[in-house]
């Protein structure tokens, strides 16, 4: 439940953030590591879904999934789908 209401918060903040304004990192968020290589999550736990807010700046992109992450009691992001502006999707892992 306590997840749910993180992510619920992170979630609007992310949703209402544009132009000037940046997405914040939760504490521990500058941990969670992003990666695109599958191998880095073999030994590691899934936790859940992450996935760029709509409306979301391109530069506030990977707080926003460092947010997710620790929302959902990870620190490592396996980003799925990217495009050219950033990550889109991925999975939060717990990991080691």
């Amino acid at each position: 439940m306590k997840a749910i209401v993180l992510l619920s918060i992170v979630g609007a903040f992310g949703a209402l953030s544009s132009g000037c304004l940046t997405v914040a990192l939760a504490p521990g968020a500058d941990k969670v590591r992003l990666t695109s290589n599958a191998a880095d999550v073999t030994a590691c736990k899934a936790v859940g879904n992450v996935k760029r807010p709509q409306g979301i700046n391109a530069l506030d992109v990977e707080p926003s999934f460092r947010n997710q992450a620790v929302g959902l009691g990870g620190n490592t992001v396996f980003v799925t789908r990217h495009d050219l502006s950033g990550p889109l999707e991925g999975i939060a892992y717990q990991c080691p």
